[in-house]
């Protein structure tokens, strides 16, 4: 019997994590850490995100309508092959030297081709970007920011996001920011929102970070028993029955 609940319970995990990987909307990832030392940054995010989903990045502060400076870069972000599990953190590197190092614990990192030459991340009045686009990096969805400029947040409204709800304002002109706060004990993955958006569970400092290890610890909630996937099943099924009957 056990036997037969983990594998029903298999079954249903592999059937929900195919089927749970939707577009991507506002607040689905979060930035938990940023570090200006190095160029380098990292995400979680909080639902499956779908086998080669395209994600842009830029430091380019847009005004509501359009992104402002001519000088500044973007990246396109492919996750690759597979499926990116909920609660999965993905680091960025970026390190603007000779030669320069673009690239992504998972999937593909890569210069968008579009924007100015200038690479990498700053400390002061930064402030920086996810969302999805379309050809020439315009957006169509802001899913996060994190900023440096606490004395400039329009950049943040204007891209239709608020601090502590889906974007992270770390103090002014700080140069290294990570998350502290909880990775397991939450029953759903959105209950880590309110955490990882607050920058009261973040440290930041001015210290020199470069060559610093960005925590990839990944998020965690409570497992079902086998039972439950056993009682979700024996429901579908009854479902699909009484559908069928209805049909006949």
């Amino acid at each position: 019997m056990n036997k037969q609940l983990s594998l029903l319970s298999a079954a249903v995990l592999a059937l929900s994590l195919s089927a749970s990987a939707q577009a991507l909307t506002t607040g689905d990832i979060a930035f938990t850490s940023f570090n200006a030392d190095d160029d380098g940054w990292a995400m979680v995010t909080f639902v499956d995100i779908a086998a080669n989903s395209t994600i842009y990045f830029s430091d380019n502060e847009w005004n509501g309508s359009a992104f402002i400076d001519s000088n500044e870069h973007a990246l396109v972000w492919n996750t690759g092959a597979g499926v990116i599990s909920a609660g999965s953190v993905v680091v960025f590197t970026e390190i603007d030297s000779s030669p320069d190092v673009i690239e992504a614990s998972t999937g593909t990192l890569a210069l968008a081709g579009v924007g100015g030459n200038n690479l990498g991340l700053s400390k002061s009045n930064e402030t920086f970007y996810a969302f999805l686009g379309t050809s020439g990096v315009a957006p169509t969805t802001f899913l996060t920011a994190i900023t440096t400029q606490a004395d400039t947040p329009n950049f943040i409204t204007d891209a239709g996001l608020t601090l502590g709800v889906n974007a992270t304002g770390l103090a002014d002109d700080v140069d290294f920011g990570e998350y502290t706060g909880a990775r397991s004990g939450e029953a759903n993955f959105a209950d880590y929102k309110s955490m990882v958006f607050n920058n009261a569970n973040w440290v930041m400092d001015n210290a020199d970070h470069t060559g610093a290890t960005l925590n990839n610890t990944a998020f965690t909630v409570a497992v079902p028993e086998p039972e439950t996937y056993a009682l979700m099943l024996a429901g579908l099924g009854l479902v699909g029955f009484m559908a069928r009957r209805r049909k006949n």
